[in-house]
């Protein structure tokens, strides 16, 4: 059953899942860097987006590698692939990752400019999408073959998400680095409302990683 996660997404004390003023030098905006030491240090962080060895294992490093697994497709947010703003102004821009993304799969883009599907190295494909969130879903879908559709970003396309009820699952790992301004991940949602419940709650030495779940599929 092909369900939808939003795996290791990182929260400031405040609230905040990026900080302000994001541009090409900084991608999660001033401060957002802070958000994500729990992760950066783990084996599976080291290995799968660094392509080096070493890292630490542990309970951080037990949930950055279950966000990798069974996941057929992605979705990203426009802010999440890049800093252009507007239509395309040229094919120049591929991303943040250079020529081997850690996705290895397709990933759909959030967009309101249209632009050709990019092929990159390692299996993963960048596809924009320009009919909204539930096109998205359908075609990430379509593409996970069974697996889980992760959605990866940033607060705005989460908050989309969850308003349609759309996702099943969600890890929020809580980092103690307080923002001050920022994106806002939860504002304007009521979980409660919404069916969801927490159920797990672990904490490290870096972050206290929650798991809020709903009681039934979404696709059902």
């Amino acid at each position: 059953m092909t369900r939808v996660r939003v795996e290791g997404f990182t929260l400031s004390l405040d609230g905040y899942g990026a900080g302000p003023d994001q541009d090409i030098t900084n991608p999660l905006g001033i401060g957002g860097t802070e958000l994500h030491q729990w992760l950066v240090a783990t084996r599976t962080f080291q290995q799968a987006v660094l392509g080096k060895e070493g890292g630490i294992t542990g309970v951080d490093n037990d949930f950055a590698a279950r966000s990798f697994k069974n996941v057929g497709a992605w979705i990203l947010g426009r802010n999440m692939f890049g800093p252009v703003r507007g239509d395309w102004p040229d094919d120049t821009w591929k991303g943040w990752w250079g020529d081997n993304p850690p996705y290895h799969v397709p990933v759909f883009v959030l967009t309101h400019y249209a632009r050709a599907p990019i092929e990159m190295e390692g299996g993963t494909t960048f596809h924009f999408i320009t009919g909204g969130i539930r096109e998205a879903l359908d075609r990430a879908r379509e593409a996970a073959g069974g697996q889980d559709v992760r959605i990866g970003g940033g607060p705005d396309t989460i908050r989309q998400y969850l308003r349609e009820g759309l996702i099943d699952e969600l890890h929020i790992a809580i980092s103690p680095v307080l923002l001050g301004r920022g994106e806002p991940l939860f504002e304007g949602i009521d979980l409660r409302a919404l069916g969801y419940t927490c159920v797990e709650s672990v904490a490290s030495e870096k972050a206290a990683h929650v798991v809020l779940r709903r009681p039934s599929p979404t696709h059902i």
